[in-house]
């Protein structure tokens, strides 16, 4: 009969210490963090957008009778910031998923397809209300990955002043990468609305010239206006496409444009203009001092000669 008794008694003990120690002491590891990667390939990297933005999803699955709550921190490469939430309750069975906003990311100051550790901690705080007492915490990783980024800018001089008709001009043509990744231009178009206007298409060195991140060069256009342009207001527009983008199936392209004035020509100097001053002069003077001629001269001889016949003959007599 005693050893009845101790067992009952041992058996209560027994059971209401294995109850109290699961209450004070839950099981470990019964809710779960976790990323949803991109087609579940925990390989492959979240790639920013070209604002430096991209929104990432990740869960917490509560496996656990009791509801849980949990808090969040984060940490981001390229001196992101993130907005995600600071905690959150879930319930008992539940999977929640939670949005983390990564932004403010300049990528433009990073070369193109760096990568970077993205790392999220979550911390149970309590479990049924009652805040834990033994720390569990979990961990997600994923990799961000800054964009490609091709930008060419083109900027066109403009004129320092009007030109004639029948003259030419020429104007500086500069190009420079913007982006995050060597490139080059690939195509260049040219236009103006005056059909008398020929564009002197000297910009293949554009074309040939690979450019680092923040390099410029330059190269110059003639334009010519024929002897015959009417004087108007003739508008130039030049459109770049991105090499880089082209070989990967976009159209980045980058325009400007500036302004022309064309004048009449000038008037043509007069040839010999200096000579026939001189010839006008000289024959003005020869018209108001005429030359005697050589009948005149005769004439005067023989009167001189008549007269001194004259004299001679009244001295004899």
């Amino acid at each position: 009969m005693k050893k009845f008794v101790y067992f009952v008694v041992f058996t209560f003990l027994f059971s209401n210490s294995a109850m109290l120690t699961y209450a004070q002491e839950p099981e470990l590891g019964n809710w779960e963090l976790g990323i949803k990667y991109i087609a579940d390939d925990e390989g492959k990297a979240f790639v920013l957008n070209e604002n430096g933005e991209r929104v990432i999803q990740f869960y917490v699955h509560n496996t656990q009778m009791f509801e849980v709550e949990i808090s969040f921190e984060y940490e981001l490469p390229f001196e992101g910031l993130a907005d995600g939430p600071e905690s959150e309750k879930i319930q008992a069975g539940d999977n929640e998923t939670f949005n983390l906003i990564i932004e403010d990311i300049d990528v433009f100051n990073f070369a193109a397809m760096s990568k970077g550790e993205m790392k999220i901690t979550a911390t149970l705080v309590s479990r049924a209300g009652i805040a834990v007492i033994i720390p569990e915490n979990q961990e997600a990783v994923a990799d961000i990955e800054i964009p490609t980024i091709h930008s060419i800018t083109v900027d066109i001089a403009d004129p320092a002043g009007a030109m004639n008709a029948g003259t030419d001009m020429i104007l500086r043509v500069t190009v420079t990468n913007n982006g995050n990744i060597k490139d080059k231009v690939g195509e260049i178009d040219l236009s103006d609305n005056c059909p008398l206007m020929t564009l002197d298409n000297g910009l293949d060195k554009l074309l040939v010239t690979d450019l680092e991140t923040g390099q410029s060069t330059n190269a110059d256009l003639k334009i010519t206006a024929s002897d015959s342009h009417p004087r108007k207001n003739c508008k130039l527009e030049i459109t770049i496409f991105s090499n880089g983008a082209m070989n990967a199936g976009n159209s980045k392209i980058s325009e400007d444009e500036t302004s022309i004035t064309v004048e009449p020509p000038l008037a043509k100097p007069v040839d010999n203009q200096n000579d026939d001053d001189e010839n006008s002069v000289s024959e003005v003077v020869d018209s108001s001092l005429p030359a005697s001629g050589i009948g005149a001269i005769l004439l005067s001889s023989i009167m001189a000669l008549f007269y001194a016949e004259i004299n001679s003959k009244k001295r004899y007599n």
